[in-house]
């Protein structure tokens, strides 16, 4: 008990030192690869009907590959980006990444058939697996303890306003379609011919922003620690909280690390690492199995089903997205306060209960402005607890020495769950209908919520060094 008491002066009295501006500021930049993440993700959704209509895509398994094949490319992003970011840096791959954005972007933009589509989608998935990989660790690895969930937060926070900022600019760059248009008009409009080309190249702007600002970035301290860069590890750590807080927090650093440049990846398969590696790997699952990307990526159906015309969705979407970012901050504000599990916990039980009502409202064929109210509370729910408070655990859990490869593992999970969900979406829907559909996603929350409460500790306000010591 004094000893916790002790550490907690400690970190009081460094608090003190922190150049806050600094530290929000690197973390700012590289939570420009959530924004990109989030945007080149959700600006699909709102060019669908057009895009669909332009490649003659009918058949729902079409549809499907048309919205998932990206994911194939951010499993093989999420993949490489441990071992590689463990060889050669975080900094590097993350510009790397800003850069592939902005290649796939204008080459979606430019495709002249569905074969020259799906390349470049895998492409931009590629950049997608390396930033949801690296931006949360690389934040999380220069935060301090008292900062790092806000910090990680503000990672989801930039994706969040990635999805806001594609579902506006869809929406501003659509023009108003007729209730009444027939496939044939929509293909022929502006909107099937140029507009949809538009979503997707605007992605290339805020890609080069990204790329450019990464060179001012300084590399992680903790990659440096590990790959024996004391000295320049020791001037990053110095630079964010004075000298005495480097010294101390470089020598807490040392204690867990090697001096290294790769991983034995045997060392997962030990029973302490496997034990934290299943609980990154349930989560990234759970987030994208509890079933709300449908919604972003699937609006079209989402609301079509709830009797709303195709303008009519496209503003719908930006009510979401809006929602969405608005939660976020809830999150941000809470999540350092009130502690991870207690919002994991709200969220998959809330999740859960909105998606059963949800099921309910569409058995029965219920229409009407109640929906998107549902739909909005969903959305609003996940904003401020699985979103985030996901990504901010499974920066922090796994032990410095194989964060990397760790974490591309987990997130490597979390995109095998998302292509599983968003391909068989379609499929589900078809078949069994959009109320039993949600009614499965309900049941995963309510398993969600069971796994959180047996297996998820409490991390707020302890460094990343006695969260590892705390699984020994």
């Amino acid at each position: 008990m004094i000893g916790t008491e002790k550490h907690e002066m400690t970190l009081t009295a460094r608090a003190e030192n922190f150049d806050t501006a600094y530290i929000y500021a690197i973390s700012a930049v590289a939570a420009l690869g959530g924004l990109l993440f989030g945007y080149d993700w959700v600006v699909i959704g709102g060019a669908k009907p057009f895009y669909e209509k332009f490649f003659h895509l009918n058949d729902p398994s079409q549809q499907g590959w048309a919205m998932s094949c990206a994911l194939i490319g951010c499993l093989m992003g999420a993949l490489v980006s441990g071992p590689i970011s463990d060889r050669f840096g975080r900094k590097l791959l993350l510009i790397a990444a800003g850069l592939i954005f902005a290649l796939s972007s204008i080459g979606t933009a430019m495709a002249s058939s569905f074969a020259v589509f799906v390349p470049w989608r895998m492409m931009g998935g590629f950049a997608i697996g390396i930033a949801s990989s690296l931006s949360p660790m690389y934040i999380a690895e220069v935060a301090p303890a008292q900062y790092r969930g806000k910090l990680v937060s503000l990672n989801q926070l930039t994706i969040v306003i990635g999805i806001l900022l594609a579902q506006v600019v869809n929406w501003l760059i659509a023009k108003p379609i007729p209730p009444d248009a027939t496939p044939l008009q929509i293909l022929h409009s502006w909107n099937g011919q140029v507009g949809w080309r538009w979503m997707f190249g605007v992605t290339a702007i805020p890609s080069l922003l990204f790329f450019i600002s990464m060179f001012l970035l300084p590399e992680s301290p903790r990659w440096l620690a590990k790959n024996g860069a004391h000295e320049r590890a020791q001037r990053v750590l110095s630079r964010i909280g004075g000298e005495s807080y480097g010294k101390q927090a470089l020598r807490e650093i040392e204690a867990t690390v090697e001096d290294t440049n790769g991983v034995d990846l045997r060392i997962l398969f030990d029973r302490r690492i496997l034990r934290v590696l299943s609980l990154g790997i349930g989560l990234a699952v759970l987030q994208q199995w509890c079933g709300i990307n449908v919604i972003f990526n699937y609006a079209e159906e989402v609301f079509s089903a709830a009797g709303y015309t195709v303008s009519d969705i496209l503003f719908n979407i930006v009510v979401t997205g809006t929602v969405n970012l608005i939660f976020t901050f809830v999150a941000i504000g809470f999540v350092d306060r009130c502690g991870r599990r207690v919002l994991m916990l709200i969220g998959s039980a809330g999740l859960a209960i909105i998606y059963s009502c949800l099921g309910a409202f569409y058995y029965f064929h219920s229409r009407g402005i109640h929906m998107l109210v549902f739909v909005i509370a969903a959305i609003g729910c996940y904003a401020m607890s699985l979103a985030p408070v996901t990504w901010v655990i499974i920066s922090e859990i796994f032990p410095n020495r194989i964060r990397g490869a760790a974490m591309s593992v987990a997130i490597t999970a979390l995109w095998t769950a998302s292509f599983i969900l968003t391909y068989t979406f379609p499929l589900f829907n078809h078949s069994l209908g959009a109320a039993k559909t949600f009614w499965i996603y309900a049941a995963i929350c309510a398993a969600g919520f069971l796994f959180i409460k047996a297996r998820l500790p409490e991390t707020k306000g302890k460094t990343l060094e006695q969260i590892e010591a705390s699984w020994n």
